[in-house]
């Protein structure tokens, strides 16, 4: 016999799913939320939520909207030298966001997050979660410096899109790819590999 109380799928289930993803998110981060706490806020079976997304990953990039799957993107980020990791770095983040169909939805969702706190967690999450600490975690960092060299890759990209792509500060916002990479790359690199003070290494 099939369990009460948990619904087996209808038109509006796939929506219920992703509201209650989002009180998740919001309130608890990528890492807190867990799909049984999102099925069970939702009412359904957490088999359910894995049949509508697959992994907690593609349910939090449908949750913001998010125009590219950063899983897919950042092995060309680390194919390569160790000394060049903030260069390819900056130059996927401005291939992506000079797309004609990815950059405005980029420019959308980081306008929304400048007025909205829900929506400012989950750049947060995005950005930190999904694709820099990926980064950080496999290019050799001691895992005791991760958060620090995270938080300082993400103020540095972060900061980059909304100058060159939202407020659109010249020379920056006109300049072309390979000019900016190298301007911000070594600036990112060394966020990534370079000395810290001792006293943000732990």
């Amino acid at each position: 016999m099939a369990r009460t109380g948990r619904r087996k799928g209808s038109p509006d289930t796939r929506e219920s799913i992703l509201d209650a993803a989002r009180e998740a998110f919001g309130a608890r981060g990528f890492d807190g939320a867990s799909i049984r706490t999102i099925a069970a806020r939702a009412g359904v079976d957490p088999a359910l939520v894995h049949h509508y997304f697959g992994t907690k990953e593609q349910l939090f990039l449908d949750t913001v909207g998010a125009p590219v799957n950063p899983a897919e993107l950042v092995p060309s980020i680390l194919d390569g030298e160790r000394e060049a990791i903030g260069e390819r770095l900056v130059r996927l983040f401005l291939n992506v966001w000079g797309d004609p169909v990815n950059g405005p939805r980029l420019v959308a969702i980081v306008r929304t997050a400048i007025a909205h706190d829900w929506s400012a967690r989950m750049l947060r999450e995005f950005v930190v979660s999904q694709v820099l600490r990926r980064v950080v975690t496999t290019a050799g960092v001691p895992p005791e410096e991760v958060p620090v060299r995270t938080a300082l890759v993400a103020s540095q990209m972060i900061g980059l899109g909304i100058g060159r792509y939202v407020v659109k500060i010249e020379p920056l916002a006109s300049a072309d790819t390979e000019t900016v990479v190298a301007m911000v790359g070594p600036t990112v690199q060394r966020y990534l590999t370079g000395q810290l003070p001792l006293s943000c290494r732990t």
